[in-house]
């Protein structure tokens, strides 16, 4: 039973205004309301914060690459997918391929392709320049990648060193002439005539079909203008000192010229002369 010493001071301490011991039930009560209050807030600053994190992964587009993406959705998305992520079977990924591919495939007609086959043909190109500038720079920052550099790619070659680099890294496939040449399972190196100096330069940094990507630890940006000067200005603008040049297909159409027409004139010579004897 309880003493009459213990209900004094029971009552002492409720007249003082001392609180009364709390169960236990309403301590738990209490810490399930202040963990409700934490995450609520944590919820809320999740909610204010979130949209400004994403907006930092996931920058702006630049007013060209939202041009270049207008182009992009109409006439690239049923083969390279949205976002440029690819269609198996149709296009590969643009992701990483940068601006130089664009340029290269769309400025030369070979993109958008009419069919699927071997090898993209050259063809008229169905964009502007400033069309296939806007959709390299969707590309371009969408997933990087190299870029053609702006300004005269030309500045300051040596047509000399270009053309020995030339001969050890492109004429094999491209030949001496820069005529271009086949290759297997249908696919071939094409002319280079046509070419313009961006569209060789992107070439060498994109490696597009069957060729190598010469980036700048392989070619260096000057080495690349000096391969470039000799293209335009000796192998399409150098006559041929031996007149005909067949082609410029190097020594097959020349063994082949040799052997149809100066063997077969020797031989018809030997018989002139045998029956003249």
């Amino acid at each position: 039973m309880t003493s009459d010493n213990d209900r004094r001071r029971g009552l002492l301490a409720r007249l003082r205004g001392r609180p009364v011991a709390r169960s236990r039930g309403r301590r738990r009560l209490g810490a399930a309301v202040r963990l409700t209050a934490a995450l609520m807030l944590a919820g809320g600053a999740y909610t204010v914060f979130a949209p400004s994190v994403q907006a930092q992964d996931n920058p702006p587009l630049s007013a060209a690459a939202n041009e270049g993406k207008a182009l992009f959705d109409v006439s690239c998305v049923t083969c390279h997918g949205r976002n440029a992520q690819g269609v198996t079977g149709r296009g590969p990924s643009l992701i990483g391929v940068g601006s130089a591919s664009v340029e290269f495939q769309v400025s030369s007609g070979r993109m958008p392709m009419v069919r699927q086959e071997a090898q993209a043909q050259r063809k008229p190109p169905q964009f502007t320049d400033e069309q296939v500038r806007q959709l390299g720079q969707y590309i371009q920052e969408l997933g990087g990648g190299p870029q053609v550099p702006q300004g005269n790619l030309r500045e300051g070659a040596n047509i000399s060193t270009g053309g020995e680099l030339f001969r050890i890294n492109c004429s094999q496939c491209h030949a001496f002439g820069a005529g271009g040449g086949a290759l297997s399972s249908g696919k071939f190196a094409p002319s280079l005539k046509p070419a313009s100096d961006r569209q060789i330069y992107a070439a060498m940094l994109s490696g597009p079909q069957n060729m190598p990507v010469f980036g700048d630890n392989q070619i260096t940006p000057e080495q690349k203008a000096d391969i470039i000067a000799y293209i335009q200005e000796n192998l399409k603008a150098t006559q041929d000192q031996g007149g005909f040049n067949l082609g410029r297909y190097g020594p097959s159409t020349e063994g082949l010229a040799i052997f149809l027409v100066g063997i077969v004139a020797l031989v018809f010579t030997s018989l002139w002369i045998a029956g003249k004897s």
